[in-house]
């Protein structure tokens, strides 16, 4: 009986793990979230909004990257030119990203005298990903953190009865 009991127990505990390993390798589901965002470069005076909002379909990442100026005509990344998603406030740009890497990109301003391009490199911190739809939605850590504490729950019982039938 007591096996029975120890077999059901390391069944559920393998179900639960599951999911969270699989999760933590697959990268993120389809949906919008957000994540920590910072922009290195050019004078050292422009920003980008942070937490930048970033969308993922199909394993493949877009970030909606605002600038701290309405004075950019364009941003390049990749050889790629984007065109400001916005006509009013400050420039947006919807840009294929990749989290925990340094992404070069140029930026075309109209702030000055004359337009002039600049290169930045922008950052996104995977380990800051919120998700949008519910921000308060725990993480492949959070996850990880629970079933840690399940297992030790269950190693101390597990001894505990095996104390007493001895």
């Amino acid at each position: 009986m007591k096996k029975t009991g120890v077999i059901v127990c390391l069944l559920c505990l393998v179900l639960v793990l599951l999911p969270v390993l699989a999760a933590a390798e697959s990268g993120l589901a389809d949906g919008v979230y957000y994540v920590d965002a910072t922009l290195l470069g050019g004078s050292g005076k422009a920003s980008v909004q942070s937490p930048a909002e970033i969308t993922v379909i199909g394993g493949e990442i877009t970030a909606k990257v605002v600038m701290s100026s309405p004075h950019y005509d364009y941003m390049e990344v990749g050889g790629v030119r984007y065109l400001p998603v916005n006509e009013e406030g400050n420039a947006t740009f919807l840009i294929p990203v990749t989290l925990d890497e340094d992404i070069p990109v140029s930026a075309e301003t109209l702030a000055m005298s004359q337009p002039h391009v600049i290169d930045y490199t922008l950052r996104f911190d995977g380990a800051t990903v919120q998700s949008a739809s519910d921000p308060a939605q725990p993480s492949v850590g959070m996850w990880i953190a629970v079933v840690a504490v399940l297992v030790v729950v269950f190693v101390f019982r597990f001894a505990q009865l095996r104390r007493k039938s001895a």
